[in-house]
């Protein structure tokens, strides 16, 4: 029996089925299409095919994090209903102030359950590559690792999950204010699909500028060559995930997978989420494993 609860939100980009065979809790952040407003539930609501193809269309996207309230009835609704300590993992304090209205909330919420603990943790992560630590932090849960040892394991460790990402298409970062128009414009004209990663500090970080689809995806293979644990020996769990692009992610885990024979199982390929799906528009792939800690 476990004694406490492992939490996270909808950001961590994984299916619900995954989320609820590894026992983990989440709460939904929300976001607005076409001027409606939807609950980020994992696809329930608008099919993740039907989401990016509305955006491609022309829709305009905007998200939300959960408010202070929605978590205090999220901690509450936990508290009353299985009475054990939480570890909550948040977005990347980089992208969202999610770990703010968490941690206010769990502090209004333990004065209701003295005898409670919740823990709340920065990721510095997003989407699968944030999805990965939870996977990790359920593995060692399922071992029998405490709940004061494990919150300590996930902030000595966190900043050891790489994130790549590369998109396609830049209209969609001109669209969001990311990148200028101008540049946008020429970046499309030169087919040039940048390469991104996630700093030390939770930050999206452009680093490369590749000419073309191809080349790029070895390119975000290569990062993983350079970075992975123990290298091509590499034994660990490898993620993607992809904003309806799944002819580019196929073949970046088929070379991954030839790249690290030893790697744990295949290449999980999910879906960028409506959070930050909104933010990437379609043809974003992002490659996801275990490394040496991320630096600047």
């Amino acid at each position: 029996m476990k004694n406490y609860i492992i939490s996270c939100t909808s950001t961590v980009d994984l299916s619900r089925e995954h989320l609820e065979s590894r026992d983990i809790k989440f709460i939904a952040f929300h976001f607005n299409l076409g001027g409606k407003d939807y609950e980020d539930d994992l696809g329930k609501s608008i099919p993740f095919v039907q989401f990016y193809a509305r955006i491609a269309k022309g829709e305009m996207t905007k998200t939300s994090q959960p408010a202070t309230g929605n978590y205090v009835e999220y901690f509450k609704s936990l508290l009353e209903k299985e009475n054990k300590d939480i570890l909550h993992v948040c977005l990347s304090s980089g992208l969202s102030g999610d770990f703010n209205s968490a941690t206010l909330a769990a502090n209004m919420v333990l004065s209701d359950f003295p005898n409670r603990k919740i823990i709340v943790v920065d990721s510095l992560g997003a989407s699968s590559g944030y999805g990965l630590l939870m996977d990790k932090l359920a593995d060692l849960r399922d071992e029998g690792m405490g709940f004061l040892e494990l919150a300590s394991w996930a902030e000595e460790h966190k900043l050891e999950v790489h994130h790549w990402f590369f998109s396609t298409d830049l209209k969609y970062y001109v669209r969001g204010g990311r990148v200028s128009a101008t540049s946008g414009f020429i970046g499309n004209l030169l087919h040039i699909c940048p390469l991104l990663n996630m700093d030390d500090q939770g930050h999206l970080c452009p680093r490369e500028k590749v000419h073309g689809k191809k080349a790029v995806m070895k390119a975000i293979v290569e990062k993983m060559k350079q970075f992975a644990e123990n290298g091509l020996e590499y034994a660990d769990k490898v993620y993607i995930s992809m904003s309806a692009c799944m002819e580019l992610a196929e073949p970046v885990a088929k070379m991954v997978e030839e790249a690290f024979p030893k790697m744990k199982g295949k290449v999980e390929i999910n879906n960028i989420g409506t959070t930050i799906g909104s933010h990437t528009g379609p043809g974003t792939v992002a490659l996801f494993f275990w490394g040496s800690k991320r630096g600047a």
